[in-house]
């Protein structure tokens, strides 16, 4: 195959069209030396500058004279070329890892908003066996996308569509370890796929047509429940479980670095069905957080301490407290609360042991929220008014409960609240 029948394909489908500045990995074998060579030959046509990213794993002798072409290749085309080096005790899942740490560094370091690699054919059909074997789930064996998210843009594989074999056969590197069973995918490559072909020669092209009819089913499915609010507990609730599992599976995708093994997958589900007023720790700073009306995941920030949880308000000044401004005096207009001392109040968070007094009974604040079915969220931004020493009002959700007064209390100030609205 030629170069100009890539070039049709890739046009046709608008990979760069959205790119101007491109970095490419060359590892120096057959396929990334094709696509440099392509890249560079068809650059203008496709109106890209290009740089090189070259990731020496430091873990063949070869490897330096690869690096060495490399760069003396991208000195005469006049290219720029980064080189990283992998420190440390080698895996393959810790040599992935770093050299897409590295992709996504120079590129942001140096304004790339692509990058691109060389995967085709061939790779996917490997990747999507090697999912099936690991275990995955059906979303995960749609395979890899030509084009994806990556870093601050996008990922982009512009040979997917064309097999190893129709790629001309330039000069390269030959990487004598892929011969080798030493890692998983050298083993689906030089064994496991080989053998399959025996009993059908059409293998590849087999696993990367169920690649394709899995990601039609997923897309259909999600159009199918694009108009279903899964958030909404009673909503998810009223689904039946082929439908939760699917929407769930959905809602996942938003967080790609969120891997969970079935039983967990299964652990949420229940979970959901079943909890009011509830958050879990899931995995990898990830959480659960149900209420009484929605749930969702979030990731778990870092915990940031208030310095002074408490402020003190005096009569005839004013203060910030969370989102409120409060006013105490005597001659404040529309006063929202009528108080019968002038005495400091202490504005706070609660407390374990809280308790309210409502006259004819006291109710500790705890069960407070807990019968008028108040978030996590919102107890934890509930504010606390205490005066001589006793809870005179609680501000939690936009309510305001208040302590019953005597009936021998003479008013004496008043307090005006006035929420701020963030911004």
């Amino acid at each position: 195959m030629t170069y100009e029948t890539i070039l049709k394909r890739i046009k046709k489908e608008g990979y760069f069209s959205k790119h101007s500045k491109v970095l490419i990995a060359v590892s120096g074998g057959v396929d990334s030396m094709n696509l440099l060579h392509f890249l560079h030959s068809y650059s203008n046509d496709l109106a890209i500058s290009i740089g090189i990213i070259h990731i020496n794993h430091q873990q063949r002798s070869e490897s330096k004279i690869e690096e060495a072409y490399i760069k003396d290749w991208a000195q005469k085309h006049k290219l720029p070329c980064y080189v990283s080096y992998f420190e440390g005790v080698f895996t393959e899942a810790k040599g992935r890892e770093f050299r897409y740490q590295e992709f996504k560094r120079i590129m942001s370091e140096y304004h790339y908003s692509a990058l691109v690699t060389a995967h085709h054919a061939d790779d996917q059909a490997e990747t999507i066996l090697m999912r099936f074997i690991r275990g995955s789930r059906l979303r995960q064996l749609t395979g890899i996308k030509a084009i994806q998210p990556f870093g601050q843009g996008e990922l982009i594989r512009p040979f997917l569509s064309f097999k190893k074999s129709e790629l001309p056969d330039i000069f390269h590197f030959e990487d004598y370890s892929n011969q080798t069973d030493d890692y998983f995918r050298n083993r689906i490559r030089n064994t496991v796929i080989p053998q399959l072909e025996n009993e059908n020669p059409k293998f590849k092209e087999t696993m990367i047509q169920f690649g394709k009819e899995s990601d039609l089913l997923l897309q259909a499915l999600e159009q199918l429940t694009k108009t279903i609010d899964y958030l909404n507990l009673s909503i998810f609730r009223s689904q039946t479980y082929p439908v939760q599992y699917t929407l769930l599976q959905q809602y996942l995708t938003n967080f790609p670095d969120l891997q969970i093994k079935k039983s967990q997958f299964e652990q949420l589900i229940t979970l959901i069905n079943q909890k009011h007023n509830f958050h879990k720790t899931i995995k990898e700073n990830y959480q659960l957080i149900i209420d009484y009306q929605t749930f969702k995941i979030e990731k778990i920030q870092p915990k940031t301490y208030i310095v002074d949880d408490n402020q003190v308000l005096q009569y005839d000044s004013h203060q910030f407290f969370k989102n409120y401004h409060f006013s105490f005096n005597k001659n404040t207009e529309n006063a929202y609360i009528t108080l019968y001392s002038t005495n400091d109040i202490i504005l706070r968070s609660r407390r374990p042991g809280d308790v309210i007094d409502f006259g004819s009974f006291q109710k500790k604040l705890r069960r407070l929220f807990i019968d008028n079915k108040f978030t996590n969220k919102e107890r934890g931004e509930s504010i606390i008014a205490e005066q001589d020493g006793k809870i005179i009002f609680v501000l939690i959700g936009d309510k305001t409960y208040l302590r019953k007064a005597n009936e021998d209390d003479i008013m004496k100030a008043k307090l005006y609240i006035e929420k701020i609205e963030k911004r």
